[in-house]
């Protein structure tokens, strides 16, 4: 079997504070004397699970935790570099990392000040890196649809300067996602991919809405398109890409094991899968572990990983000449003994 580090492949579902380094979080609380609870520290990585209203707040409650300790200009650029690294060594040549500036607003100067750092940041990663990289601005569902028209509009103005989507994302079981078609709409009308979560928390009812009301390009998870076969023909006959995250998906109880994510079902019915890594400051995986988790899960040989690979670029807004290069070399490392 080949190695799943060396074959290329775009990341197309990480979220920007849950892209940390573990050893970066523990350091820069410790520089400001930041209290983490025992699940970031010895316990890491927690054990979670999103099955009721509790579990879910337990998630967010480490997810905000771990935000608070990003106070310098200088820490976002290390996390944004950091995350190329580790995507880089990981076989990495796309990613389109997702954040929600208003989450940072209040203490870089608000959401505009806070983008032109994340972009020139991802900029400089890139240079530094090699990475392709790009940023997918997403909007928070438990916050008002007027706050997502907001960050849709700035979306939209940094349409042709490394923001190339806008999403949906936080609980699914909150808020009612029809409120937040005038965002989308906003972004379709710049051109923006649309990425709204969809189908992990909720079922493919929720997946209806998001293409229906949302006009979703891609979805964040989409997995569970699987459970409703008209529904998953749809996806297919659109070109609706999934972003299917298996780690976290067991992680927050989704599934109850890797083998029981529906990995097969969605290849067989012809989807789009690019596999993510979500969140792996709180799942404790990176995005080869992905690869090697479903090859084992479900005794994928190395020509399915290839096809996952190259989907994830057809999925993605990758340059072309980026494209075609990652491609070429997927077909050798698949040619390689």
């Amino acid at each position: 079997m080949r190695d799943p580090h060396s074959l290329p492949k775009a990341h197309l579902h990480l979220h920007f504070t849950g892209s940390m380094r573990h050893t970066t979080l523990l350091e820069l609380a410790e520089r400001d004397g930041i209290h983490l609870p025992d699940a970031l520290v010895t316990a890491w990585p927690p054990q979670l699970t999103a099955a009721d209203q509790k579990g879910w707040f337990r998630f967010q409650r480490l997810y905000d935790v771990a935000r608070s300790v990003l106070r310098t200009e200088d820490d976002v650029r290390r996390l944004v570099r950091e995350a190329a690294e580790d995507d880089v060594a990981d076989g990495g040549r796309w990613l389109e990392i997702q954040v929600d500036p208003s989450g940072y607003a209040a203490r870089f100067g608000g959401i505009t000040a806070f983008t032109d750092l994340v972009l020139d940041a991802v900029r400089d990663a890139s240079e530094r890196t090699g990475l392709g990289m790009a940023v997918v601005i997403a909007a928070n569902r438990t916050r008002h649809p007027l706050d997502a028209r907001t960050l849709a509009r700035l979306a939209a103005q940094y349409a042709d300067r490394g923001v190339v989507g806008f999403g949906l994302s936080n609980d699914e079981r909150r808020g009612t996602t029809a409120d937040f078609a005038g965002a989308f709409e906003i972004a379709e009308r710049a051109g923006l991919l649309l990425a709204p979560h969809g189908g992990e928390l909720r079922g493919p009812e929720h997946i209806r809405t998001c293409l229906d009301e949302l006009h979703a390009h891609r979805l964040g998870h989409g997995v569970r398109a699987a459970e409703d076969p008209d529904l998953l023909a749809r996806i297919v006959d659109a070109g609706v890409a999934l972003e299917v995250c298996p780690v976290s998906n067991v992680a927050l109880g989704v599934y109850s094991d890797l083998s029981s994510v529906p990995l097969p079902t969605l290849l067989a019915a012809g989807a789009t899968v690019a596999l993510g890594a979500d969140d792996p400051l709180l799942f404790g995986s990176r995005l080869a572990s992905q690869y090697a988790t479903m090859r084992a899960a479900h005794r994928l040989a190395d020509e399915q990983l290839a096809e996952l690979a190259r989907m994830s670029f057809r999925a993605s807004r990758s340059p072309e000449e980026l494209r075609k290069r990652a491609e070429a070399d997927i077909d050798a490392w698949l040619a390689a003994d």
